[in-house]
């Protein structure tokens, strides 16, 4: 094997580039656009960028908070979040949903974003965006590296009890994903992509015998 052809590293001794690859290489990766609400009754709403679904039934969603941010406060506090689907049309207002600002501030107010109350839980959601789900908390795990030592990383998982969808998005009760045109957090400090229907293919998965 020709190994001039592999850019090779141990990421203890670091990656030797320009920019960490790694969040290039796991991409594009869904927005977990979280709303929360703290004990006091304060609304919150963040993206994060580790962030998928992880069981069909009951269906668990989850995302990894780096560090100890409010949404995570408010999550263990009430036990419940909302997760929004992050648009092309939102995307801007997203982003600036992820300033860093005080605990008694309202993200939603400061990107210019309506809150709509949940029907099963008492965090809001986006009204703006076209999907969105209800959680209830299920875990919320510290990470640890493979020496056992913790990690300022917690994964927060939730079991959906709640959908809301946009009529629009669905024809002949089959949800059209292209069409609410998700945007996806991609690698460097700026990168997001987006889904279109020219980008779409099929395939069926294969059988026994095949």
């Amino acid at each position: 094997m020709d190994d001039s052809r592999w850019h090779f590293y141990e990421p203890e001794q670091g990656h030797g580039l320009a920019h960490d690859p790694f969040n290039a290489i796991i991409g594009p990766r869904p927005i977990g656009w979280i709303s929360s609400l703290s004990a006091g009754g304060v609304p919150n709403l963040a993206p994060y960028s580790f962030f998928n679904a992880f069981n069909y039934h009951p269906p668990i969603i989850g995302f990894a908070s780096i560090g100890w941010k409010d949404t995570v406060a408010n999550i263990a506090a009430t036990g419940a979040f909302a997760w929004n689907l992050a648009t092309r049309t939102l995307a801007e207002p997203m982003n600036r949903s992820c300033a860093p600002l005080p605990p008694e501030r309202d993200e939603f107010a400061f990107a210019g974003l309506t809150s709509a109350p949940s029907r099963l839980i008492a965090a809001p959601r986006v009204a703006e965006s076209p999907v969105s789900f209800e959680c209830m908390l299920t875990q919320m795990v510290q990470l640890e590296g493979r020496d056992g030592s913790t990690v300022q990383t917690w994964l927060v998982l939730g079991e959906v009890v709640g959908v809301h969808i946009d009529r629009a998005l669905l024809e002949d009760g089959v949800y059209q994903t292209a069409r609410a045109e998700p945007i996806l957090r991609a690698g460097g400090p700026t990168s997001y992509f987006a889904i279109s229907p020219e980008n779409e293919f099929h395939m069926r998965r294969p059988t026994a015998t095949a």
